[in-house]
């Protein structure tokens, strides 16, 4: 027998502790990846490659405060800027206040909302469609399938933010990925139903002619307005989108928190498995240095067991966090961010490494004091 076949034979010699272990060590690797994720899509995914040259430029107090609609023409005279649109959050219901009833409506110009949000496809029919029906509406593909719509379908929102319950009629459904689940209506339908909102906007949302351009129009924007009794924050998207994340607090030092526990947690399950097995041993380990098995013999078996045992824990709770993240991001609930966010290929590979230096470190110590036992006293033990 092989020394790789002696490990396999070994690892679930006690099949309970061993069962234990590796789900202690599931669990926590299944943790470890689901904060991996969070951190790669928050923090180090750059979204769709349009995204890098789209800016959002709202009150720099509060996004509750609207800003004038005549700062859209202003913005778009700033060199570097493509185009520029103006977006409100309309916050509507949908049949009731069910949680798998929510999505995001939006107020915006059709005319040149597909130049800014050139990662959405539209058929050019239906978007031309939206754009001559100023009570027509533009809805993502799946939301679409979630309710049945589809195109000339009529659907009315209930307005809690504003006083107003729009009678929509879908003229468009665009395709994205991820999707986004939202819908978009006219603004100007919005302006003439509530008074008090004609002439401005929740937002800009603004597209510039490449991502060199992002830093320097940015900036341009907020000099522009700085005295204005409506001074401006302006920010790529991403950030934009970080904005609402940092509103739960300092996101990132929970993450490193949580991540650091988990590690020190299955380093410590795994190193009382260990040293529990190798201890129990002790007359086997003199039994097999007898045989003619070296200190490096021993020291790779028990090692090899270790990590061996952690990466089966650890490739389980890798695949259970897939899975959750895949049933999060497809949920009713989903929207924004969220629906970007999936287990890759090197957060899966990072958190595997992990668990075998776990492993690795678990029965270093253990294992070279069972390499470095004297056969006679082995031979002794009693236990």
């Amino acid at each position: 027998m092989t020394l790789s076949g002696f490990v396999r034979k070994n690892v679930f010699r006690n099949r309970r502790r061993s069962v234990l272990t590796m789900l202690s060590i599931c669990f926590s690797l299944l943790l470890l990846t689901l904060m991996m994720t969070l951190w790669r899509s928050f923090y180090i995914d750059q979204g769709a490659p349009d995204s890098i040259k789209r800016l959002m430029t709202r009150h720099r107090v509060s996004l509750t405060f609207f800003l004038p609609g005549f700062y859209r023409e202003k913005i778009r005279a700033i060199p570097g800027v493509v185009a520029v649109v103006p977006m409100t959050w309309f916050g509507g219901r949908y049949k009731d206040d069910k949680p798998e009833n929510f999505f995001a409506q939006f107020a915006t110009d059709p005319e040149e909302y597909l130049k800014v949000a050139s990662d959405k496809t539209v058929p050019p029919d239906e978007a031309e469609a939206w754009k001559r029906d100023r009570a027509g509406a533009m809805v993502d593909a799946e939301l679409a399938k979630k309710y049945g719509w589809k195109v000339g379908d009529r659907i009315t929102l209930q307005g809690s933010i504003f006083p107003v319950n729009p009678e929509l009629t879908i003229r468009a459904i665009y395709t994205m990925d991820p999707p986004n689940k939202s819908m978009y209506f006219h603004a100007t339908y919005l302006e003439e139903a509530v008074p008090f909102f004609k002439g401005q906007a929740g937002f800009f949302f603004t597209q510039v002619a490449s991502p060199k351009d992002v830093a320097t129009v940015s900036a341009a924007i907020d000099d522009m307005f700085r005295n204005s009794p409506q001074p401006t924050k302006t920010e790529s998207e991403k950030a934009f989108q970080l904005s609402f994340v940092a509103m739960l607090g300092n996101v990132k030092a929970f993450i490193l928190v949580i991540c650091g526990a988990v590690v020190f947690t299955i380093l410590l399950v795994s190193a009382n498995t260990m040293a529990m097995s190798i201890r129990e041993r002790t007359r086997e380990v003199a039994v097999l240095k007898t045989l003619g098995f070296t200190r490096g013999s021993v020291l790779s078996l028990f090692v090899g067991e270790a990590v061996f045992l952690s990466m089966l824990g650890g490739l389980l709770g890798i695949l259970v966090a897939a899975g959750i993240m895949q049933a999060l991001t497809h949920s009713p609930q989903a929207i924004g961010i969220g629906t970007g966010m999936k287990v890759t290929v090197p957060t899966m590979l990072v958190a595997l490494a992990v668990s075998a230096i776990v492993g690795f470190l678990s029965a270093c110590l253990p294992a070279y004091h069972a390499s470095r036992l004297n056969i006679v006293e082995g031979l002794r033990h009693i236990g």
